[in-house]
């Protein structure tokens, strides 16, 4: 690896409904990588009908407690959790993040309220720039009230938008709604996820890209994760360094990690 200290803060075992890995089998990978810190961030989609979050959570943190000790001598395994659409059930995402003791956890949006994910849309049957003044709305409400510690994939619908149905967007219509974004990340003293899963898709790019990095360093953003957003433990790690550079070249000389949600800052190096 071209990097000393590589981190992954966002990954997925088979407590995630489109996971594929134990979270052995997850930081097995990271430790024969050389990886330094893996947080294993799986689902909780806060608003779906099936989902009992005290299920999920007793579970998964159970499980990830035990794989932190056995792997304590070689890695640095964080507990996790992504959360999607808590804006939309506010008081359970505050219960999740005040019951269970989680180092870190992942604030995303992957649906608009009352409407599937972003990847089974057939766009054929909206108007994707109404979708996306609703979804980057709805990050704003999100980055206002700061229920996690990083924003995941601030870009995400491009994946399906842009890279996979190759319908062109206009970004510059959201700028001022994402400059919005970052004040509250920095006023919060959130961190800004680089993702860096988009480089092996179509669109070969990170969520967000370096332009909106630079951006929130810009608006005085002092927290940038990186995380592979990994379904598969081959995968954990894929692109860390990409991103790493992409921080580096925005301005910052730190990544963060996260324990008992306080931000640690390691050097990029």
């Amino acid at each position: 690896m071209d990097y000393n200290n590589i981190v992954d803060l966002h990954t997925h075992s088979i407590f995630s409904f489109d996971g594929n890995d134990s979270c052995d089998d997850l930081c097995r990978s990271a430790a024969q990588k050389g990886i330094k810190v893996l947080a294993i961030t799986d689902h909780c989609d806060i608003d779906g009908k099936n989902m009992d979050a005290d299920k999920l959570c007793s579970s998964q943190i159970a499980e990830v407690s035990a794989v932190r000790e056995k792997y304590a001598d070689r890695l640095c395994v964080l507990r996790g959790l992504e959360i999607g659409q808590g804006i939309y059930r506010r008081a359970l995402t505050e219960k999740v993040c005040k019951t269970y003791d989680y180092d870190f956890i992942l604030g995303s949006l992957h649906n608009l309220e009352n409407m599937e994910d972003f990847c089974f849309l057939d766009y054929s049957s909206f108007d994707v720039y109404e979708l996306l003044s609703c979804y980057f709305d709805g990050l704003l409400e999100l980055s206002a009230w700061g229920a996690f510690d990083s924003l995941a994939h601030l870009t995400y619908p491009l994946r399906y938008i842009v890279a996979r149905e190759h319908i062109d967007v206009d970004m510059s219509r959201y700028s001022e709604v994402i400059d919005s974004i970052f004040e509250n990340l920095v006023k919060n003293k959130k961190a800004l996820e680089i993702n860096t899963s988009g480089l092996f898709m179509e669109m070969q790019d990170t969520l967000p890209n370096i332009s909106f990095v630079k951006r929130f360093k810009e608006a005085g953003g002092e927290y940038v994760t990186v995380g592979s957003d990994s379904h598969y433990a081959d995968r954990v790690g894929q692109g860390i360094e990409t991103g790493m550079k992409i921080a580096y070249d925005s301005g910052f000389r730190k990544i963060t990690i996260y324990k008992k949600h306080q931000p640690e800052l390691i050097n990029i190096e």
